[in-house]
């Protein structure tokens, strides 16, 4: 039986039966001591409100735009990958580039995730120099790193202004190139570019 109701009926029973004024007090006493514990026990079972706050305050909204089906924002739990938001999103769009985002990466509140298309990466590349330069059935025509100008050095595939300035400062502080090779000591000059302009250079 609930502890209050117990001590209500006890303290009702003992003032209709003629009790003293001592035991009325007594089982006022005692029945306000049970209320204080039993509101006690009630607020420690009773889940912490702030806690309750504070996890709802784990979500985090990000912004996807781009080539995707459906561009919004969307809100998701704290540590989602992005490729949980393109999924959301109704996934990739059929012109979407799909490396121009990594779909690993963990989001994070209030981020935006532009997906370009495959002509936007494509044009990107350009303006970077990535996809300038001569073709093999183009010309036969090679650049000499030694007396090319940064006009020349930019026509070679993977070489923009940036590093054809670099070729240039290079060569005038070494004194010129002993090797086709020798161009991977530029930085951002590695195997990979390499590969794509040995063809078409020259230091003779």
């Amino acid at each position: 039986m609930n502890k209050r109701i117990y001590l209500g009926l006890c303290l009702f029973l003992c003032m209709g039966s003629g009790c003293g004024e001592a035991s009325r007090s007594y089982f006022e006493e005692a029945s306000e001591a049970a209320l204080e514990t039993e509101l006690k026990e009630e607020e420690t079972e009773r889940p912490d409100v702030r806690e309750t706050e504070l996890t709802a305050d784990s979500d985090c909204y990000v912004y996807i735009c781009g080539a995707v089906v459906h561009p919004g924002v969307y809100k998701l739990p704290a540590g989602s990958r992005i490729y949980e938001v393109v999924s959301l999103a109704g996934g990739l769009a059929e012109e979407a580039c799909e490396d121009s985002i990594n779909q690993a990466e963990e989001v994070t509140d209030g981020q935006m995730i532009k997906v370009i298309t495959k002509e936007e990466a494509k044009e990107q590349r350009a303006a970077s120099g990535e996809e300038t330069g001569i073709k093999p059935q183009e010309s036969d025509h090679k650049v000499n790193l030694n007396t090319a100008d940064a006009g020349e050095l930019m026509t070679l595939p993977g070489i923009g202004e940036s590093k054809a300035m670099q070729i240039l400062s290079y060569r005038e502080e070494k004194g010129g190139f002993s090797s086709e090779e020798e161009i991977m000591n530029i930085t951002g000059i590695k195997e990979g570019v390499y590969s794509k302009i040995k063809d078409y250079i020259t230091v003779n």
